[in-house]
């Protein structure tokens, strides 16, 4: 059952109606040029071993956490 414009907007709070026609294209582009972003797109395979944001802060702090380890352990030649 498709429900209509008129029932959607009877629904919406008044906070989320939104003009589309005052809408700006590309309003923060340059500035994501300039500054870059925190967006990450995982490989699908990835992505199905860390579900979620929390899952990839841990595996990546773990990672680090180990390769500062290993680190010490090169420089101070206990390896080989």
């Amino acid at each position: 059952m498709k429900a209509d414009k008129k029932d959607i907007d009877k629904d919406l709070r008044a906070e989320y109606d939104f003009d589309y026609s005052k809408a700006v294209r590309g309003k923060y582009y340059r500035r994501i040029l300039e500054e870059g972003t925190n967006v990450v797109v995982l490989e699908p395979d990835i992505a199905e071993a860390f579900p979620d944001s929390a899952a990839v802060n841990d595996g990546l702090r773990l990672l680090l956490d180990f390769t500062k380890k290993t680190h010490r352990i090169v420089q101070s030649g206990r390896l080989g």
